[in-house]
């Protein structure tokens, strides 16, 4: 037994008497109000999935869900200040890929008015430009996604760690930041020039950064780094106190893997014994390891193209391959001990009303996602099938700080220091919820027979 579950184990009685939550928004700058864990490791949770989607802002998911904090009405730069154009419903299948790189974020966000997403532009086949950001998915299309909100949890107020593309979004989700000097005034923001997004790469490929100097940022396109980098990652965390972890990939060469496998930027991994083991090339390996009863502590999932939320990716399968996910998991020995994060690495470009709550170093926050808890120790609220909306402020920071008390790990020292935890989504004195299935078009089996794509679709 390893001495972190030792620990966790013998300090479970102490997180029993912690109190449960209040959902109502918190200034980062406050401390933790509710922190069971505190640092502890200690609580029921002894697995914690990170299943990461794509390109999806929380008004186009779930702007009508009851409740939360979505709209259907959207502002739009006009010549005599804004205006409003109401969001269509669309299909979630659709052709065009709206921008959403860091210049694209400053521009939608125009100094917080929240008005310039009718200047977005993007590839693929995007009639009416200006207004193609300001739509809404059906909820027929995802009600995967909605099921899951209205049985366990759904934050309202989840936001980017950095206001860019997918890059630097899952490192955020493994590193808490790309920060890249000693100061932490200097951090990589946008993708690599070239695929793989990593230590892959073909030589001479750079990144962008953010020069935070005389009180502002500065935008240095392709003026970083090669994307192989050194920085401490949760791998780091994990390691030093022996908790298991895996990072679920489709292969990288000539696949997501190439892009969304974030691991693959990290040195210490890429050539390190971990490659290949802790990093698999098939994503699919998290079911057969749910099977033989061999899911590790922590866990990361991308997806392939074809189960991905990502505009032009031509299928509807994702809300699906999240609930084969979940199912798998509900339905194994591994549900009392489990926590399911669903979160989406960045706005895609779509419309999003809510500004992010500040400006930090690093180029965050930015916009908001969804973001979706499940477990048996989910909060229930008042809704007939129990769902919970937390409207607390999180970040992707705030995952990682979950896992860092969960499990005793310490601090990574970027923006899980300043994060809201996760922690606050649960309620450890309840009774543990019992699972029930979450219907879905496409099943396990289907995932799980699936080729892989070989079809890089990022851009941004």
């Amino acid at each position: 037994m390893s001495t972190a579950l030792i620990r966790r184990t013998a300090a479970l009685s102490l997180v029993l008497l912690a109190a449960s939550c209040s959902g109502g928004s918190q200034n980062l700058a406050a401390p933790q109000r509710f922190t069971p864990l505190a640092g502890s490791g200690s609580s029921p949770i002894s697995h914690v999935v990170i299943v990461i989607q794509e390109n999806r802002s929380f008004d186009d998911l779930f702007a009508t869900f009851p409740g939360a904090d979505g709209t259907t009405m959207g502002r739009a730069k006009n010549g005599t200040g804004y205006g409003y154009i109401p969001l269509k419903e669309s299909a979630l299948r659709v052709r065009c890929d709206l921008r959403h790189s860091y210049n694209r974020y400053m521009s939608d966000y125009d100094g917080g008015k929240m008005d310039g997403f009718n200047s977005e532009g993007g590839s693929g086949h995007c009639p009416g430009k200006e207004t193609a950001p300001y739509q809404y998915v059906n909820p027929s299309q995802i009600k995967p996604y909605w099921n899951i909100a209205s049985r366990y949890v759904l934050a309202d107020q989840t936001f980017q760690t950095q206001g860019s593309g997918s890059f630097t979004a899952h490192q955020d989700l493994i590193a808490g930041a790309t920060i890249i000097d000693q100061n932490k005034t200097t951090s990589i923001v946008e993708n690599p020039d070239h695929t793989p997004w990593g230590c892959d790469a073909r030589p001479k490929t750079v990144t962008s950064l953010l020069q935070y100097t005389s009180g502002k940022l500065v935008f240095e396109y392709h003026k970083g780094p090669f994307p192989c980098l050194t920085y401490q990652t949760m791998r780091d965390l994990l390691d030093a106190q022996d908790v298991s972890w895996k990072y679920y990939s489709p292969p990288v060469v000539g696949d997501e893997g190439a892009i969304w496998n974030a691991f693959d930027a990290i040195q210490a991994v890429r050539y390190g014994p971990e490659w290949g083991v802790n990093v698999t090339n098939t994503n699919t390996q998290f079911f057969t390891d749910i099977s033989n009863n061999a899911l590790p502590a922590v866990s990361w999932i991308v997806p392939d193209r074809k189960n991905s939320d990502h505009p032009g990716a031509g299928s509807d399968t994702g809300p699906s391959w999240v609930a084969g996910i979940v199912n798998a998991v509900g339905q194994s020995s591994y549900w009392p001990s489990t926590a399911i994060v669903v979160v989406w690495d960045d706005w895609g470009g779509f419309y999003d009303h809510v500004p992010p709550p500040f400006q930090d170093k690093w180029g965050g926050l930015g916009f908001r996602v969804p973001m979706l808890v499940v477990s048996p120790y989910d909060k229930q609220g008042q809704s007939s099938q129990g769902g919970y909306i937390s409207h607390t402020q999180y970040e992707f920071g705030s995952i990682l700080k979950f896992v860092e008390d969960n499990f005793g790990l310490g601090r990574l020292g970027t923006t899980d220091v300043r994060a809201n935890s996760i922690a606050d989504c649960f309620d450890f004195l309840q009774k543990p919820r019992a699972f029930k299935p979450i219907p879905a078009p496409y099943s396990r089996r289907y995932f799980q027979a699936q080729r892989p794509s070989y079809e890089p679709v990022d851009e941004e």
